[in-house]
């Protein structure tokens, strides 16, 4: 399975670079973003589809089920979270006012940053509950306070003119203003400086490492399978560069997804807190969370922001 997985992520980033290659820097339609996003999402259940058949037949049909249902509530929970990701990453472009037609390789580089840290946190993570069960705990409660200081937060953007690592970057690291092309540094006088694009990546860079701290104990939550957790992650992030493009345009529409997002944190933090006193089956894990998503969304196109409101006639 490690191999077979392994293979597979492989080739996806393959495809999704090659493709960058021959067309080239270009602006992202919603066609092809939406066309993409389908694709991913259908990787994902194909894969899940395949986890299922194969535990199946080794491990039974009733411990088959569990790990399959398993893996989709962590894709469901992961990808719910990567929507807030992305709206972050939105706010990153726009406040670097990114060419439209470099946006796509910035975001490959934030799926390729947000991969490689995963994986290294969910194997620390692994290793760490194995030797210290009680640390499960403190995920919990971690989960728990996020939620509810998300829950007060709502939906206001974070002020990046007084984010501190942005601030010791243009203060530390010699700058250009402007865009030149897509290199991360040109050299001028024999001097080398870096372009903004190369401080958006940074940026990108440590956003997928804060919000690795917030998905990987939700996932760790649902199960601790370390390939279940590493497969539903990949995977989720793995169709963050398409849902970028798809959402970048709608994000103020779903003005309430960071409450639902909220209160998905702090129902897997309770969930955690009483793991051994009531274990919440799987099931009702997964309709919990896409319940909890999806009344966010309706409710957010059903009554939308006052100033996005058409003028009375």
């Amino acid at each position: 399975m490690w191999t077979g997985f392994t293979v597979l992520v492989i080739l996806a980033l393959f495809v999704d670079l090659v493709m960058l290659r021959q067309k080239g820097p270009h602006r992202i339609s919603t066609g092809e973003a939406l066309r993409w996003s389908l694709f991913w999402i259908a990787v994902a259940l194909v894969f899940n589809l395949a986890l299922w058949w194969y535990l199946r037949g080794q491990l039974g049909p009733e411990e088959g089920r569990r790990l399959a249902l398993e893996f989709l509530t962590g894709y469901v929970v992961e990808k719910a979270l990567a929507v807030d990701n992305i709206f972050v990453f939105l706010l990153l472009l726009n406040y670097f006012a990114v060419p439209a037609e470099q946006r796509q390789r910035v975001i490959i580089y934030g799926v390729l940053g947000a991969i490689v840290l995963r994986g290294i946190m969910i194997f620390l993570g692994a290793a760490l509950i194995q030797q210290f069960h009680w640390i499960l705990y403190l995920f919990g409660l971690f989960l728990a306070l996020t939620g509810l200081k998300m829950l007060f937060k709502g939906d206001e953007d974070p002020d990046l003119d007084a984010n501190p690592l942005l601030r010791w970057i243009t203060a530390h690291l010699p700058l250009t203003r402007s865009y030149h092309g897509s290199a991360l540094w040109i050299h001028d006088q024999g001097k080398r400086l870096f372009t903004p694009l190369f401080v958006v990546i940074a940026m990108l860079g440590i956003t997928d490492l804060i919000f690795a701290v917030d998905s990987i104990p939700a996932i760790f939550a649902i199960t601790l399978d370390p390939f279940i957790v590493l497969t539903s992650n990949v995977f989720a992030v793995l169709g963050l560069r398409a849902l970028f493009f798809l959402l970048a345009g709608a994000a103020d529409r779903f003005h309430l997804l960071a409450y639902g997002l909220a209160l998905v944190l702090l129902f897997i933090g309770i969930k955690m807190l009483i793991m051994d006193i009531f274990h919440i089956p799987v099931a009702i894990s997964l309709s919990v969370v896409v319940l909890l998503i999806g009344s966010s969304i309706v409710v957010s196109l059903m009554f939308p922001k006052k100033d996005e409101e058409p003028p009375a006639a």
